[in-house]
């Protein structure tokens, strides 16, 4: 799949240095899986330590369009990888939901309009306004990666989980209500995956308050 974000022409210089443009080069090839792991943890590391440390709205902003700037490979490159159970897995989940939200906001939002009256979470947790629109659902997103650098970060996992749970319930409902079998079995399976991110968030977000999300 073409990444619509990538830019044809020739890339700028960016304030602030998301990611390293060099070892970014190197990650699509045959890198060592222990460098390959280095890597991810130090480029997690030091995003998480950038957005806390600046204190700046700016800078947390382009924090969280991460993949706008730099190309949904580019980051996958350097977090897909990654455990779950690790810092730089839980970003990338949180990016791709965000990413998933900005490309198809308006199926996000129905689905989530339909599994949440249905999902056992707390509304306020998932913080998504009423009625749930398009809008509403990105706002929400980048509210949780918004998070992720200026508040309790195990906070904005468990929100991130929430808005997954419910998802999940509304794709579940989705799929029901689709003729298509085809269809309906791929939306299913996305649940599943929904549900599965939601417990890699919520573990995270565990092993964060333990002091052992690195």
């Amino acid at each position: 799949m073409s990444d619509p974000t990538a830019s044809s022409g020739p890339r700028r210089p960016r304030r602030p240095a998301m990611l390293d443009p060099r070892a970014a080069d190197e990650l699509p090839g045959d890198l060592d899986p222990a460098l390959r792991s280095e890597v991810a943890h130090t480029t997690a590391n030091a995003l998480v330590h950038q957005g806390r440390a600046a204190e700046d709205p700016v800078v947390v902003e382009r924090l969280v369009r991460l993949v706008e700037a730099e190309g949904l490979d580019t980051v996958a490159g350097m977090w897909a990888d990654s455990s779950p159970n690790s810092l730089p897995g839980a970003l990338w989940r949180l990016y791709v939901l965000r990413e998933w939200v900005r490309r198809d906001a308006r199926t996000v939002s129905e689905r989530y309009r339909m599994g949440v009256q249905r999902a056992q979470v707390h509304v306020v947790v998932a913080g998504v306004a009423s009625p749930p629109g398009p809008t509403e659902v990105s706002e929400v997103v980048d509210s949780v990666l918004s998070g992720v650098f200026t508040g309790d970060l195990a906070v904005a996992l468990e929100r991130g989980a929430a808005f997954c749970r419910v998802l999940a319930t509304g794709s579940a409902l989705d799929a029901d209500y689709t003729d298509d079998a085809d269809l309906a079995g791929r939306i299913t399976r996305g649940a599943s995956s929904l549900v599965r991110t939601a417990e890699e968030l919520e573990e995270a977000a565990g092993l964060w308050r333990a002091g052992r999300l690195e």
